[in-house]
């Protein structure tokens, strides 16, 4: 007894170490004027999920309360279902939202496998997604108690196992990806699953409005298919549980409580081997095992670009190879292309042709493309330094200053925005007709407006707020989310620049006049990218330790 008493005071004493570490870093990072601008932007966008987790629990609880008014408990699956989806997309998805800590860095520590599978659930628990997750259930459980007070101690625990379940699914989801990422066949596997993923989200639409066309039989058929899946998964589980004790039917409220029970169990312990795997020391390292008769490999040149000089051709050559091999950047490559398709084939409501407001308006379409493709090189532009992680200290040791640097890298970005344009330009021509001689002059005067802002706002916060991109993690593929901010914003005021000129331009039904505005802005916006251009290698050596501290770190 007194071994396990003192077993347990030494996994609580790690666990507190670890929670102190946490703590000492936290407040630590403060220091730097970064990182207080980090931590800005974190209580921005932390406060917008309060005011969503609070609108939303009020919402579902709201929702929650009607459906059991009205004798329809069924639907509280709906409810499950919207919080599930967010729970697991919504990390997903927005990873920029996510926890950057990775626990696997404790394992260089005496932790025992325990206090490690509690770190990396609380990690999980941290997580703004279950923050919100958790307030949306909360709301359901309040609107089913409001209702029938004496269901309380069982909603409640319905709703802690349900919340369990989708904490430790996150958190298997996240494990498994990572694993898979770890090495380069299954990454490109999983990049192209997951861009597949996300594509075809955008046919929900066109998917919808073909069975809305199809006979009651058909959509009876299908909508019977849904409820029967539905309701042997976990939120289906969960819902069907609080419905039969309304009824009441305890022992179909208990058999979909422990199913649900069960549910989380198995996910445990997906979640157990994955970690048990990691603390054991699991190794997925790529590196080849050195050959018994070496042999010098094949000399093989660098792009010799007519035009460029050498040094701003292996450096446009490195950016290309890294996109080509990032799957998020050629998810943004091809997403302005399919969003148009969208737009042209989605779902339409009656009365109404596909496509909506360009359809509508089709000389629209190639400026608002224009626009949609610029805003889809935020990731990559203001973070120009994330790939190059720890060769960053080669580019100060070579005999290259960083203003030809940063002009290749810019001159790759400037380059992405001109296929995508000519993408644009073309798809627009086939669906849309092919823009006027106005029209067309006009945007590319728009862009000529905002992509030099939009270059010299990256280059700057690729210097102030530059963040590691690991291409075998999951997380690691976000800027800073100060950066993210402060670049959306521009583009934003950018736009709304170019619309209002547009605007004023309609009015006095002359497209020439916002061209000549247009190109009026954007020599000023290209003698401002010039001028910090300029001063670049001295912002840099101004930096050197931060951008070395942050690209280096292991």
């Amino acid at each position: 007894m007194a071994g396990l008493t003192m077993l347990g005071r030494f996994r609580s004493g790690q666990l507190a170490a670890i929670a102190e570490l946490r703590w000492r870093m936290f407040l630590n990072s403060l220091r730097t004027p970064r990182e207080q601008m980090e931590l800005l932007s974190r209580m921005l966008l932390g406060l917008a999920l309060i005011i969503g987790g609070l609108g939303g629990a009020v919402g579902l609880g709201a929702g929650a309360y009607f459906m059991i008014s009205a004798g329809q408990p069924k639907f509280l699956a709906a409810f499950f279902w919207f919080i599930f989806i967010f729970w697991q997309a919504f990390p997903i998805l927005a990873t920029a939202f996510g926890t950057g800590s990775d626990s696997s860095d404790l394992l260089r520590f005496p932790l025992s496998y325990r206090a490690y599978f509690l770190v990396r659930i609380g990690y999980g628990a941290f997580d703004p997604a279950t923050a919100v997750g958790g307030l949306w259930a909360f709301g359901i459980l309040l609107g089913v108690t409001c209702t029938k007070p004496a269901l309380f101690p069982w909603v409640l625990l319905v709703i802690l196992i349900f919340c369990a379940f989708n904490l430790l699914f996150m958190q298997v989801v996240f494990s498994w990806l990572e694993r898979w990422l770890a090495q380069r066949r299954t990454r490109e596997i999983m990049g192209i699953l997951f861009l597949l993923l996300i594509l075809s989200m955008q046919l929900i639409g066109p998917i919808v409005q073909r069975f809305e066309k199809g006979t009651r039989h058909e959509m009876s058929g299908f909508v019977s298919v849904v409820v029967g899946v539905q309701a042997v998964l976990p939120p289906g589980l969960a819902a069907d549980a609080i419905a039969e004790s309304i009824y009441p039917r305890v022992g179909a409220a208990l058999s979909s409580l422990a199913l649900l029970f069960v549910y989380g169990l198995a996910v445990g312990y997906f979640l157990h081997v994955r970690l048990q795997a990691q603390y054991r020391g699991e190794n997925l390292s790529e590196a080849v095992a050195a050959s018994a008769l070496p042999r010098d490999p094949p000399l093989r040149l660098g792009w010799d670009l007519p035009g460029i000089a050498p040094p701003l051709a292996a450096v446009f050559e490195k950016e290309v190879r890294y996109i080509l091999r990032s799957g998020p950047m050629l998810l943004n490559l091809i997403m302005p292309v399919f969003v148009l398709l969208i737009f042209r084939f989605g779902a339409a409501t009656p009365g109404q042709h596909a496509g909506g407001f360009l359809s509508r308006a089709p000389d629209m379409a190639f400026p608002a493309m224009a626009a949609y493709t610029l805003l889809m090189l935020t990731n990559l532009v203001c973070n120009s330094f994330g790939g190059d992680g720890g060769g960053m200290q080669f580019y100060f040791a070579s005999p290259v200053n960083f203003r030809q640097i940063v002009l290749a890298k810019n001159l790759t970005h400037a380059g992405i925005l001109a296929l995508e344009v000519l993408l644009a330009w073309i798809v627009v021509g086939y669906f849309y007709g092919r823009p006027g001689l106005e029209i067309a002059l006009a945007s590319l005067a728009g862009l000529l407006f905002a992509a030099p802002l939009t270059l010299t706002a990256g280059n700057l916060l690729s210097i102030y707020w530059p963040k590691k991109i690991d291409f075998s993690s999951f997380r690691g593929q976000r800027p800073s989310q100060t950066s993210a901010l402060i670049i959306i914003m521009l583009q934003l005021f950018v736009i709304g620049i170019a619309v209002s000129v547009f605007l004023l331009a309609r009015q006095h039904a002359s497209l020439w006049i916002a061209t000549l505005v247009l190109l009026a802005l954007a020599g000023v916006s290209i003698l401002i990218y010039k001028l910090i251009l300029d001063r670049i290698d001295r912002l840099v050596r101004r930096q050197q330790e931060a951008l070395l501290a942050e690209l280096c770190r292991a």
